[in-house]
């Protein structure tokens, strides 16, 4: 992918966008791209997308909301194939990090994993379903992986049911240097409380972080989603805003509400942060996790 004159001009104008009416740096940690392109294609199974969510779309959003950075996560559509997201964080570089997927199923993986890392990306993102096949979460691979990316010093990201975390327990432990990202405060149920316990319990561990992302998705009240958002006062209370972010999970949000709404209910409308607490969660955790050029 190059850049032609208009997309140039256009990134330099995103960028020239000034730190918002805050005093703190926003950064996104986490959307997703595609686009509908014979040179990209999605992997047989799934469904072409009738839309395309470019990184220059993504330029668009952050200038209008005053974010400043943001880290691509590979797409599931393309899974192991990371070329568009690896093109998206060259073609736009420095304004992306990126964060590939490997098939966790093949011993290759970490070898894989090296080789895009070399290349450009800067995380790894696995992501096993509650169901069986899921289960590979608790195999002889995993261990191999998660002690590449603790070599590599980059973040092993882990998208799962609250019912999985307890299942990285182990991986943990035996990777202590290792920095890990739970995306989505695990998606757990708002009508089950309790289980979010399984997740503050991880905050023991140091390097563990924790994405306060998907209010919007498992609230069952209206914007601000006041009954997901205790499930952020619980998180900040175990784990510190230095250890919690913020993300959009652009265009995934689209499904519930907007990006700007994703923005501000943690910016706005969570009355128990403080400013230096969302200095942190908006935008200088991301940077501890994601160094930016």
């Amino acid at each position: 992918m190059t850049m032609n004159r208009r997309e140039f001009a256009f990134a330099g104008l995103a960028m020239a966008v000034p730190a918002t009416a805050s005093k703190y740096t926003i950064v996104d940690a986490q959307i997703h791209v595609y686009i509908n392109d014979a040179r990209y294609p999605w992997t047989p199974g799934y469904k072409n997308p009738t839309e395309d969510r470019t990184p220059a779309m993504a330029l668009e959003l952050m200038k209008a909301n005053g974010v400043q950075r943001t880290v691509i996560a590979q797409f599931i559509g393309y899974h192991w194939d990371n070329r568009y997201a690896l093109d998206s964080i060259k073609k736009y570089a420095p304004y992306f990090q990126g964060v590939c997927r490997v098939d966790p199923t093949d011993p290759a993986a970490p070898d894989q994993l090296s080789h895009l890392t070399e290349q450009g990306f800067h995380g790894v993102r696995i992501s096993p379903s509650a169901k069986a096949d899921g289960d590979w979460i608790t195999g002889p691979l995993m261990p191999p992986l998660w002690k590449r990316a603790e070599s590599l010093k980059i973040p092993m990201q882990y998208y799962a049911p609250i019912t999985r975390i307890p299942d990285i327990v182990h991986l943990i432990e035996q990777c202590p240097d290792l920095t890990v990202v739970i995306d989505h405060m695990a998606d757990c149920p708002i009508d089950r409380p309790q289980e979010l316990e399984k997740l503050i319990a991880l905050a023991r561990y140091p390097r563990v972080f924790v994405k306060i992302s998907h209010t919007w998705s498992i609230s069952r009240q209206p914007y601000p989603w006041l009954d997901a958002q205790e499930y952020v006062r619980r998180l900040h209370a175990a784990y510190g805003p230095q250890r919690l972010m913020w993300a959009s999970d652009w265009p995934v949000d689209l499904t519930w509400t907007t990006y700007d709404k994703a923005l501000s209910v943690v910016r706005d409308d969570m009355k128990f942060l403080n400013a230096e607490d969302k200095s942190w969660i908006l935008g200088k955790t991301v940077q501890r996790v994601w160094p930016f050029a």
